[in-house]
């Protein structure tokens, strides 16, 4: 099932519920380009790691 159309590339949405993102070769684009088509299509939100408390010295 697409979800959105470009002219060179397609997000797909699989039918586990999960986002896949294909070239317009066919082949499938992943890692960090993924996460950017996905966030510009409104899909998936990037959350930042919270930084680790330092432990209070005794």
């Amino acid at each position: 099932m697409a979800i959105k159309k470009a002219s060179d590339y397609k997000v797909v949405k699989r039918r586990n519920g999960r986002f896949a993102v294909r070239k317009r070769g066919g082949g499938l684009i992943n890692g960090e380009e993924k996460t950017k088509v996905l966030q510009a299509a409104g899909k998936v939100k990037v959350l930042k790691p919270k930084a680790k408390e330092a432990a209070p010295e005794a």
